[in-house]
């Protein structure tokens, strides 16, 4: 089984930017449909975005659409979500997650993503 580890959150003022990664240890990492979720307190988790394997068909939340920019890179085993523009409504706990099948087709349907990291907070002031 793929194992997700994010980093990158952190503080940013309303306007500004992160750029969290995901990086995967055991199992095969491009294979699967990898995205991005995040969560506030006493919510389910939503949709960010997601992306293929071999880096086909992002796919975006219409309220990240413009502003987020997903990516991966397999050789480092690694993905990313560029977050630019950054608003208070952003604020969150972001986790990326793997398709629990290989080779799958891109979804934002949460119940698709069978491995989950630990997450990572960003907080957006105003």
């Amino acid at each position: 089984q793929v194992q997700l580890v994010e980093s990158g959150g952190g503080l940013v003022q309303a306007g500004g930017s992160l750029r969290l990664s995901c990086a995967a240890s055991r199992g095969t990492f491009s294979t699967y449909v990898m995205g991005w979720f995040r969560q506030t307190p006493g919510k389910e988790r939503v949709f960010v975005a997601a992306i293929g394997w071999s880096g086909r068909n992002p796919l975006y939340a219409d309220s990240v659409k413009g502003r987020f920019t997903i990516s991966r890179d397999d050789a480092r085993n690694t993905m990313f979500l560029q977050m630019n523009n950054l608003k208070p409504e952003d604020t969150a706990v972001y986790s990326c997650a793997a398709d629990r099948e290989d080779y799958g087709l891109v979804t934002s349907n949460l119940y698709r993503y069978g491995n989950w990291g630990q997450g990572t907070q960003v907080t957006v002031s105003s």
